[in-house]
């Protein structure tokens, strides 16, 4: 409790100059600053992204950008918890933070954010807010312009066309199809985020009133039952009989590319395509949603409350919003990531930009994506990865 006055007067000192200021000036205090952006440093794709928005911001601004490659989100969250209470109260170790879900509402609610400030980017008022409501609502808690959208994810499935034709286009299909197909499906471990996406994405379908997802999680045994007796009955049917799990989405797709399994899922539209065209996904493999919709949402970046390169990060962000990043990104043979923007609102030279990117042969128009179903609220997220390692990660 004793840092909490602190805190909260050294957030106010800090955060009301840098909002009141020009963007002029940001720039001016961002050069020569070295930005440490925390981030899933798991799929090689994005990675040179990364690479390629560091090497542009650096020759543009001055700014430096190292990309502090994770494993998993929470372990910049827990560093910025720890210098919060060893009272590293500025000149923290965290820059910027690729974020989301309950990484994002559990730094919202413990102040370990800075900001708000995306409301003063330039690139921001580009942002589509109107149709991409995901842009403003992070899994179900307000974003209030304390984190800084950067692209738009939506559950898709892959599947070899050469082994299945006609795939399965619900949950409880999945499972059909499994006993007449098994040892070719399978999902990566939670609490790895494709891992955990399927669990929420099967729930959603599976629960008896999927509309308290969206609400805090309660009465956890009751809304859950029906996942868990899915699973059950799914593992045995799985790669490997679901007794071994691949560790991310990278290693889901090389067992698809080597035939071990014909269905995969994906959280970029355009995975499938880039793959495709970089040879590491056979050509027979498309792309499918489900009857029902998939789960979406938006990806952001976020600043803690103590950062040492503030200024850096907000110009890193905003980069990463401007149309030509956006653009870039877009390209299957790039990452194929959607954009968080209305493209409509652009000038006519960015537009075209985005008219003359090929999609790919495996990517579905955003009419054929479907219905976008919302993320569940993230107390469920906790919840459903701890129940899942109690049941399956011994082997039980």
């Amino acid at each position: 409790m004793r840092f909490l006055i602190p805190v909260f007067a050294l957030l106010l000192s800090l955060s009301a100059p840098a909002l009141a200021q020009n963007w002029d000036d940001v720039e001016a205090k961002a050069k020569g600053q070295t930005v440490f952006w925390n981030a899933w440093g798991g799929d090689e794709r994005i990675n040179a992204y990364i690479a390629w928005a560091g090497e542009q911001v650096e020759a543009r601004y001055g700014v430096t950008v190292q990309h502090v490659k994770l494993a998993d989100t929470s372990e910049a969250v827990a560093r910025v918890v720890a210098e919060k209470a060893a009272g590293r109260l500025e000149g923290g170790s965290v820059d910027l933070i690729w974020i989301n879900g309950e990484n994002f509402a559990s730094m919202k609610r413990n102040d370990l954010l800075f900001g708000p400030w995306t409301q003063n980017t330039p690139n921001y008022r580009y942002v589509d807010t109107v149709n991409k409501k995901t842009t403003t609502v992070d899994f179900t808690v307000p974003v209030d312009n304390l984190e800084a959208p950067w692209g738009m994810a939506q559950v898709v499935f892959m599947h070899d066309t050469a082994h299945v034709p006609s795939p399965p286009k619900s949950i409880p299909a999945l499972l059909d199809w499994a006993k007449d197909n098994p040892g070719r499906y399978t999902y990566p471990q939670p609490p790895n985020f494709h891992g955990t996406t399927f669990l929420k994405q099967a729930l959603i379908e599976l629960a008896p009133d999927p509309s308290v997802l969206q609400e805090p999680a309660t009465d956890l045994a009751a809304v859950t039952a029906p996942l868990w007796a899915y699973l059950d009955e799914l593992h045995p049917l799985m790669w490997r009989r679901g007794e071994v799990f691949p560790q991310n989405g990278p290693a889901m797709t090389r067992l698809l590319d080597d035939g071990e399994v014909a269905i995969a899922l994906s959280f970029q539209p355009a995975e499938a395509s880039g793959l495709i065209a970089q040879g590491k996904l056979p050509e027979t493999v498309r792309t499918f949603v489900l009857e029902n919709g998939t789960i979406g949402n938006t990806n952001f970046v976020a600043i803690p409350f103590n950062a040492k390169a503030r200024e850096g990060a907000m110009v890193l962000a905003n980069f990463l919003m401007s149309p030509e990043a956006q653009a870039h990104k877009q390209d299957p043979a790039v990452w194929g990531s959607f954009t968080v923007l209305d493209v409509a609102r652009l000038s006519e030279k960015d537009q075209a930009a985005f008219a003359r990117l090929d999609l790919g042969v495996a990517t579905l128009s955003p009419g054929e994506l479907g219905t976008t179903q919302l993320e569940p609220h993230p107390t469920w997220v906790a919840a459903l990865e701890d129940e899942w390692a109690r049941r399956y990660a011994s082997g039980e």
